[in-house]
């Protein structure tokens, strides 16, 4: 009887759990046609901000998808998420990994988030490092993935992620560092931005360039840059200003 008496606790405990959970997502088809106004991640930020009496207007500045130079694109494909245009918001490989590495550390700190992942936990989740949240974040990423296409996810990412003190979006970010639009990064300014991403609020230089070198040889390896421009850019410094004559850092077009 006892048996009986947990096994049927545990499995109420499972049905209530999950529940909970189906209940508690958010409903990701308005995104089809609705930019989200903000996000849980925005709204967190701010009340830091607040808590610490910091004075940080958000900058952000919605812009379509094809106003978002193609560079970037790639350097974040590269840099965040190399399958994204081939999984189905859950990288099942890097996930294993992730898992692995952090069963050995006893931690959790490795998190093997996609970009749908991640855009699932700036849109609608705190970015703690539970079991619980990691979840509901692979759970969301897999309903982003049904109900968008994924030009339409990618667009949303690069409109409301983290590139700074209160700066979200490409457009936002590009003008806050580089003083132009999105549409007119060139190669090394896009590997910057893309750098920036796992620590946007840590702009340590020595950690981004090295990341934004990584990124710009990353490119270089897939052929979209050539080993020879690669050589030349990973020379420059982090916001160092570009050589006009420089073929590598045409702007899109």
């Amino acid at each position: 009887m006892r048996k009986v008496f947990f096994s049927s606790l545990i499995l109420t405990t499972l049905v209530g759990g999950l529940l909970y959970l189906y209940l508690s997502l958010p409903d990701v088809a308005v995104l089809k046609q609705r930019n989200p106004k903000s996000t849980a991640l925005m709204e967190l930020r701010a009340e830091e901000y607040r808590q610490k009496n910091i004075r940080a207007g958000r900058q952000q500045i919605w812009v379509s998808y094809g106003a978002i130079s193609e560079h970037l694109k790639k350097a974040i494909v590269l840099g965040e998420d190399a399958a994204f245009f081939s999984h189905k918001g859950v990288d099942m490989n890097e996930l294993k990994e992730a898992l692995k590495k952090d069963w050995e550390t006893g931690s959790f700190k490795r998190g093997g988030s996609t970009i749908t992942m991640q855009l699932a936990k700036n849109l609608y989740l705190s970015p703690s490092k539970n079991p619980l949240r990691k979840i509901k974040e692979i759970v969301i990423a897999w309903q982003l993935e049904q109900a968008l296409p994924k030009r339409r996810i990618f667009e949303i990412y690069l409109n409301v992620v983290e590139w700074g003190r209160n700066i979200y979006g490409a457009e936002a970010a590009a003008r806050h560092y580089f003083g132009k639009s999105a549409a007119s990064l060139d190669i090394l300014e896009a590997a910057t931005l893309a750098a920036l991403l796992p620590s946007p609020r840590d702009s340590r230089q020595k950690g981004v360039l090295y990341r934004r070198n990584v990124i710009l040889g990353g490119l270089a390896s897939v052929g979209y840059i050539t080993q020879a421009e690669y050589s030349r850019a990973k020379q420059m410094g982090l916001f160092q200003k570009v050589e006009a004559e420089a073929p590598f850092l045409r702007q899109s077009e």
